[in-house]
């Protein structure tokens, strides 16, 4: 007999202020700002401990930014400006330090790797592109794909790099020499969003074909779980600070949360039941704040919620 648990959700605030369709989030879980941009190049802060205070204005850029990631260690903002490069903010003096040009493409995704101080950039022409922590300059651009790379994730305790592609499939890399050890036929369609679990068993997929997987990392990513998880793409998951719950969204204008273990629905967070976003939900972060979710979308708004827990009783 195991208890099981249905979060309970609770709009906290609507933040307003871009101009356009927002597809960025970033922040570190344990620290009130958080960073959004989007289609109008404004790049934004916001704090989760008062979401009722205006958004500050840390950068705006002449393209659109689909990918940000902040770096704690640094204090750094990386901003993945569209067709132009990678640029990284320095938040305390508010001001660029480092400005990387790389393929006039879209950029989908950055991800940081504190051990071999690399940053990783998946772009729209199926490269993927390898710069030095220190000063971002470009040490290596390696081609995975004749389609768009679209997103990023790091085992570190394997020491393997994952990256979807609009190619329908899934490439995990040997994060030293970047050789491709697996490949993974992982949709029917664009993979848009991958996350290790967090105890680093599996490997979660999703995109456009609306599917959620889920890959056994040890069994050489054999699928081990696949779920008709929303209505249209899949744009976004990620899990719970710790690590019991998972939250998905969707072109279908819904987040969704679910058991981490079990892949079980627990709860439906919509514009009908919780005021919820009116168009397609493009990106989340999960701070471990307070236990706030945030989302955007492209209704030009970003929401903050409250996850709680209620004990809904005991199952088998």
């Amino acid at each position: 007999m195991t208890t099981l648990f249905r979060p309970q959700v609770q709009k906290l605030a609507t933040l307003s202020g871009h101009r356009d369709c927002v597809y960025a989030l970033s922040g570190a879980t344990d620290e009130a700002a958080i960073y959004s941009a989007g289609t109008d190049g404004f790049v934004v802060s916001w704090s989760l401990d008062d979401p009722t205070q205006d958004g500050e204005l840390v950068a705006r850029v002449e393209n659109s930014v689909y990918a940000l990631r902040y770096v704690p260690a640094r204090r750094w903002l990386l901003i993945g400006h569209n067709f132009q490069g990678v640029q990284a903010i320095d938040l305390d003096a508010r001001q660029l330090v480092h400005a990387t040009a790389l393929p006039p493409a879209a950029i989908f995704e950055i991800l940081y790797d504190e051990t071999r101080q690399r940053v990783y950039v998946a772009l729209g022409n199926g490269q993927l592109a390898v710069l030095h922590t220190a000063d971002l300059r470009l040490l290596q651009l390696v081609s995975l794909s004749d389609k768009s790379l679209r997103c990023l994730s790091l085992h570190a305790g394997r020491g393997e790099l994952a990256v979807g592609s609009s190619d329908t499939r899934v490439y995990i890399l040997d994060a030293d020499s970047l050789a491709v050890k697996h490949t993974i036929a992982a949709g029917t369609n664009s993979i848009f969003t991958a996350a290790y679990s967090p105890d680093g068993r599996y490997l979660l997929t999703a995109g456009r074909d609306a599917h959620l997987r889920r890959w056994d990392v040890a069994v050489d990513y054999a699928e081990d779980l696949s779920v008709v998880a929303h209505l249209f793409a899949i744009n976004h998951l990620t899990f719970s600070p710790d690590g019991q719950l998972l939250a998905t969204c969707s072109m279908d204008k819904s987040i969704k949360l679910w058991d981490a273990d079990s892949l079980r629905l627990l709860r439906v967070v919509d514009r009908a039941r919780h005021a919820g976003h009116g168009t397609s939900v493009n990106r989340l972060f999960w701070s471990a704040r307070q236990n706030r979710l945030v989302s955007c979308s492209d209704d030009r708004s970003l929401v903050v919620w409250q996850i709680s827990r209620e004990d809904s009783g005991t199952g088998s």
